[in-house]
């Protein structure tokens, strides 16, 4: 990726094509003979999923914005095209909670660290719809975008869908038969992103916003030991946040650090503690 310290992003498409039967495989076959590759491939009516390649490494279904290779943004920018029409939104009579495959995309984004937010607004309509394509906003805030929101770009896919049902992750069974019968996984944080965010986001303007997805997690734990003020768990990892996690440092459930080793930065050991006593899972 060519930004690797911006944040992660989804970009999602429609395949202006039918949906159900054989379509994921030949629109699949097309997007390949034209070059045009997302990450994923999504049928909301069979609730089959086809994979081009890594999530972590880029995809080419947009164009460029000038000089700036927008399929490169990000830690990540997952891509997902989803067959179906812009027009006639393929959120209408679809049941997040009860496709599992829909579940494991979900999964998968969120596993990188993509806030549950749409930056630009939802999609807007198709046709009849306009939305800005703020070059600003596509590069520094991470979360979900209609592909009719990145610059450079002049689709208008994928149409007024329901973003809160894109958002809806299932509990339990996706069936509904059992409740609770399945397990929700704990967040995930990234001791990586979480210590470039301590680093970072205390001298960018205004408390910068290097990777609030791992943040948050770990300043709401920050607030429930009574280190924190609930006003300043914004995603930031400000000097507020840099010195109440100096403070769970040196305390014995933080594992009783002194000196630079308690200086508000985390490291695994007591990023570690707080995960299991507050509920998230520390990975690299």
């Amino acid at each position: 990726m060519d930004t690797p310290g911006n944040p992660p992003r989804v970009v999602h498409h429609t395949t202006e094509s039918p949906a159900g039967g054989k379509y994921l495989e030949s629109v699949a076959s097309y997007l390949i003979k034209v070059a045009a590759e997302p990450h994923l491939i999504y049928c909301p009516v069979t609730d089959r999923i086809g994979q081009f390649g890594s999530l972590a490494h880029s995809a080419r279904a947009l164009r460029n914005d000038g000089s700036r290779r927008t399929n490169r943004e990000g830690l990540v920018c997952i891509q997902i095209e989803v067959l179906g029409r812009a027009a006639t939104p393929w959120t209408d009579d679809w049941d997040p909670m009860r496709k599992p495959g829909w579940q494991k995309i979900l999964a998968a984004i969120r596993s990188w660290g993509v806030p549950d937010s749409w930056p630009a607004g939802p999609p807007p309509k198709y046709p009849g719809g306009s939305a800005p394509r703020s070059r600003s906003t596509w590069q520094s805030k991470g979360g979900h975008f209609g592909h009719s929101h990145v610059p450079g770009n002049d689709h208008g896919d994928p149409g007024a869908i329901d973003t809160g049902k894109i958002l809806l992750a299932t509990s339990g069974d996706p069936d509904g038969d059992e409740q609770g019968a399945g397990v929700t996984p704990l967040p995930r944080v990234s001791l990586a992103r979480v210590v470039a965010a301590a680093k970072k986001d205390p001298s960018g303007p205004d408390g910068g916003l290097t990777h609030p997805a791992d943040v948050r997690p770990v300043e709401k734990a920050l607030v429930a030991e009574g280190l924190l003020e609930r006003r300043y768990a914004d995603g930031s990892f400000g000097t507020k946040t840099v010195t109440a996690y100096a403070a769970w440092q040196r305390s014995k459930a933080g594992g009783s650090y002194s000196g630079r080793a308690a200086d508000g930065v985390p490291g695994r050991d007591s990023l570690t503690r707080l995960g299991k006593k507050h509920g998230f899972t520390v990975i690299a």
